[in-house]
């Protein structure tokens, strides 16, 4: 019964460790996403300062 466990095991150990990689790789895509939309909006309303004009609340 001990092989049946340990076989188990080394059956489900590659998809929770590729389905682990895969969800560190979207969170990471997703936060960078995130940081650059807000970068954006912050050198685009100091741009819309500079120019006189009120800055956009979009986010």
């Amino acid at each position: 019964m001990d092989n049946w466990w340990l076989n188990a095991v080394w059956s489900l150990t590659p998809t929770v460790l590729i389905g682990l990689f895969f969800w560190l790789v979207l969170r990471l895509i997703l936060r960078a996403d995130r940081t650059e939309r807000r970068i954006y909006q912050q050198i685009e309303n100091e741009e819309r300062a500079k120019a006189g004009l009120p800055a956009r609340d979009d986010v």
